[in-house]
């Protein structure tokens, strides 16, 4: 089945996003624009890819499904935690070895909840989409109650998105569509330059509620945690889908990167995680900014290139394939 460009145009921008939003991570709150454009891009990257994955699960009763998505998830998993840990003492940002397969390192929480949104729809679906839709919701915004739930298996995660990554399961591809008339695209601009202006000017908040990872005990807010979270909610989703009705459908120079997504989302981190704690980057001015979003845009390129999927594809895919072919056309 041929790929339709719209999908990985949305991938590929959204892998750039969260490269981006990493490397913004150590200025937040040390420098304003840096703070606002983090926010901004967390109200609805991951929420998009997170749709995008529900989207794409339709065919999760076909045979084999769960061990596909066992060996695409969890194996990957598993070694890319064995491979961070060695890193980090490699590299001397921890001092001694600990392989903890139960608290995921740093990005690869996503692996983990994916698989388990995954495994998840064969017990929600059985509900009607409507109730399980608000069976999903009402769970949700109880976990933050329960403070035990956090990082651990990337349970709170798992919850939190696990409303969004429904909606994605249930959307067909007239929603898409609908999304692309240009009223609705006038609309979803004007939203989201607000959204960012107003980021900017007002009272900045507690970045920690964008990732889901926390309880309300943790993110101090007690008894009304339900209701903050709900009004996340409601944000993220007009952020969402305000960005995904701007995606283009025409297929670009980097639309066939947009298949390649994994490759980039565990790999990069290793970069990234030199650049925080070897402290190479600033942000002081509008050049430095410039010179992060050119970095984001040219890692998530190379990364995404066929030599290094190649090199990495027996850690993702367990497999050679790719580069029997790669030497085979360079020969």
């Amino acid at each position: 089945m041929q790929r339709e460009a719209y999908y990985d145009n949305a991938r590929f921008l959204l892998i750039t996003l969260v490269v981006f939003g990493h490397l913004l991570t150590p200025f937040v709150g040390e420098s304003q624009i840096g703070s606002t454009l983090y926010r901004f891009i967390y109200t609805f990257h991951m929420p998009a890819f997170i749709l995008l994955a529900g989207f794409f699960a339709k065919g999760f009763h076909k045979e084999g499904y769960l061990k596909k998505i066992f060996f695409k998830l969890l194996i990957p998993y598993f070694i890319f935690q064995i491979v961070y840990s060695l890193y980090y003492v490699l590299m001397n940002y921890k001092g001694s070895l600990t392989i903890d397969f139960f608290l995921p390192q740093w990005s690869l929480w996503f692996l983990l909840s994916l698989f388990f949104w995954n495994a998840l729809l064969f017990v929600i679906t059985k509900l009607q989409p409507k109730w399980a839709l608000t069976v999903s919701l009402t769970i949700s915004l109880l976990i933050g109650y329960v403070d035990f739930v956090g990082q651990y298996l990337s349970l709170s995660r798992t919850f939190v998105f696990l409303p969004i990554f429904l909606i994605g399961f249930y959307m067909k591809k007239e929603h898409f569509v609908w999304m692309k008339q240009p009223t609705v695209q006038i609309v979803s601009a004007s939203i989201l330059l607000t959204t960012l202006i107003s980021f900017f000017y007002l009272p900045q908040f507690n970045t920690d509620w964008l990732l889901g990872s926390m309880s309300y005990e943790q993110l101090d807010v007690g008894v009304m945690g339900g209701l903050y979270r709900f009004g996340w909610y409601m944000l993220t989703l007009i952020n969402m889908f305000s960005f995904l009705s701007l995606v283009p459908t025409k297929k670009f120079y980097f639309t066939d990167f947009g298949a390649r997504t994994l490759y980039v989302y565990l790999l990069h981190g290793f970069i990234i995680q030199y650049a925080r704690n070897e402290k190479v980057l600033h942000l002081e001015n509008g050049f430095d900014l410039i010179i992060l979003a050119a970095l984001s845009i040219g890692l998530t390129i190379v990364l995404s290139s066929k030599l290094i999927n190649a090199v990495a594809q027996p850690l993702i895919d367990l497999r050679v394939t790719k580069m029997k072919y790669y030497l085979s056309r360079v020969r």
